[in-house]
């Protein structure tokens, strides 16, 4: 537990230089993370990168070689009765109904009777499958079943819930409602972990993020700090007869091609927006567009690879 002016930050789950090899591959290295109780923790990496593996050590599926898993003592003895865990692989009944899929996980958490069927029914309304309840799983599309997914794994009414990539393969739509669930979860002081390669959605949900590739943490911070520590502005312009523009501001930041037009990089974007007015005017070029570029995580992620995600 640590304390800081404001409050007590209750430190929920500590991993501590996690390692896991198969054969050769290292598919995890000494990694190690601290998770708030009531923080969404995002982690990003491409295919391949050790998040699932680091995800099903956190979980108790496999086992590091080395290094540990702790929680806080509130929820030490019975941590697996409290964790909510949806894999990146559906794990469902397809043969059976929605409902029936939900007594099944309910009664592993030792649901029965009553509180089964009302904790069902609330699950069902929560992830919006209340009207589709009797019907079987193999007729649902693949966000619903990603929906009843991820409700499976909260009918134990779990303090941690950990998501291993819930959106894949899902319609837009779909992807909307899930990411709407994790923000009532957030409301809700739940703590989660949330896996991805969809950086725009870890920027969208977490709280902080862990970059992870190769199986080793790159950088783990607040969003808000690793943008405003690596990523730089940029201002974009298209226009014609723009080699005296690009030669004149240059020394103002990195000019590079970009969507049909050019892109400057540069700490001082308002100075640089300044510059081109003034540039265009002396020449009288005509800006057909012109604008600030947001930083935004993804930037933060190939500034720190070099590369982009592995898809």
């Amino acid at each position: 537990m640590i304390k800081t002016s404001q409050k007590v930050v209750l430190i929920l789950l500590s991993v501590k230089n996690i390692s896991k090899s198969y054969g050769s591959t290292k598919a995890v290295e000494n990694v190690s993370l601290d998770l708030q109780q009531g923080e969404c923790f995002g982690l990003v990496g491409p295919n391949g990168a050790g998040k699932s593996t680091l995800i099903k050590i956190i979980v108790g599926i496999i086992h590091p070689d080395e290094g540990t898993v702790q929680f806080d003592s509130s929820i030490s003895k019975d941590w697996k009765q409290q964790i909510g865990y949806v894999p990146q692989e559906v794990s469902l009944e397809e043969n059976v109904s929605a409902l029936q899929n939900l007594y099944y996980f309910g009664k592993i958490y030792n649901l029965k009777g009553r509180n089964l069927q009302e904790r069902a029914e609330e699950v069902l309304s929560y992830i919006g499958l209340t009207e589709r309840k009797t019907e079987k799983v193999k007729t649902f599309s693949g966000g619903m079943k990603r929906r009843l997914n991820i409700g499976c794994a909260l009918m134990n009414q779990p303090r941690v819930i950990i998501m291993d990539e819930p959106t894949v393969g899902v319609d837009p739509q779909s992807r909307r409602y899930i990411l709407n669930l994790i923000e009532k979860m957030k409301k809700e002081n739940r703590t989660i972990i949330y896996s991805s390669h969809y950086i725009e959605e870890i920027e969208k949900t977490c709280d902080e993020v862990a970059f992870i590739d190769h199986g080793a943490i790159i950088e783990q911070n607040k969003i808000e700090n690793l943008l405003q520590s690596y990523a730089v502005p940029a201002v974009f312009f298209t226009c014609k007869d723009n080699d005296a523009l690009i030669q004149e501001i240059q020394s103002l930041g990195s000019v590079s091609p970009h969507n049909n037009g050019y892109t400057l990089t540069t700490r001082n974007p308002m100075q640089a927006m300044e510059k081109i007015l003034q540039v265009c005017k002396k020449h009288a070029i005509v800006l057909d567009q012109f604008e600030f570029m947001q930083p935004k995580l993804e930037d933060v992620f190939f500034s720190l690879t070099g590369s982009e995600l592995r898809t």
